[in-house]
């Protein structure tokens, strides 16, 4: 196995590429490894971190006629931008979807969907063998049971796969937050989506804004 580790493995905004896959009512009806809200909080998370670090973002359903759009809190984020629609269960075996991704030039692919156990990990594992250097954010994906969600990761990891967490993304792209930019988008995309730690920033923000009380006498 060649091992992922020192400085050049981590994630780099201005190399990576995002395809988000099948973030669709269809597949939520039927996703028991994670609550559903907390994924489509996650996957519209990673979809604003990727707009705030100006990483190119695939979007991709299956059959959305019958499947459903994709999730607004996803297509809000690029307004306009066409979803890519497939018949294709692997992603990875669209000629449209390959060339969207290819075509940005970048070689840090990131991918993230539902189900884990199919709509992911097929795609991640072809990637993989043709030589990519492949991330999945698990808890913007979701599998119909937790032991689907779990062994899907196992066989990725397997295959060669970077696992991570949306946020754990974001923080790698910032990676220094003198980055004044992008640390400022980034503070939006985590007080609407990251849970305590975005409630947490705004009691900080009010505790510092509050005036301290005259000492009485």
């Amino acid at each position: 196995m060649t091992f992922r580790n020192g400085l050049a493995s981590l994630l780099r905004p201005e190399d990576s590429v995002l395809v988000l896959i099948d973030h669709q009512p269809y597949q939520l009806a039927n996703l028991n490894s994670h609550e559903p809200q907390m994924v489509v909080n996650n996957a519209a998370g990673l979809a604003k971190a990727a707009k705030a670090f100006g990483v190119p973002t695939i979007l991709t359903s299956v059959i959305a006629g019958r499947g459903g759009l994709l999730f607004p809190q996803i297509t809000e984020v690029f307004p306009g931008q066409e979803v890519i629609d497939r018949t294709l269960i692997n992603t990875w075996e669209d000629k449209k979807v390959v060339d969207a991704v290819k075509a940005t030039g970048r070689k840090q692919l990131i991918i993230a969907g539902l189900w884990t156990e199919v709509c992911v990990a097929m795609p991640v594992i072809q990637a993989l063998g043709e030589g990519w250097d492949v991330t999945v954010i698990t808890d913007a994906s979701g599998a119909v049971s937790v032991e689907a969600h779990e062994v899907a990761i196992q066989r990725m990891i397997a295959a060669g796969a970077n696992m991570m967490t949306w946020l754990a993304l974001a923080a790698e792209w910032q990676r220094d937050w003198a980055r004044a930019e992008t640390a400022v988008k980034l503070t939006e995309v985590i007080k609407q989506h990251a849970g305590g730690s975005g409630i947490a920033y705004l009691w900080e923000q009010q505790l510092l804004n509050t005036p301290v009380p005259a000492t009485a006498g």
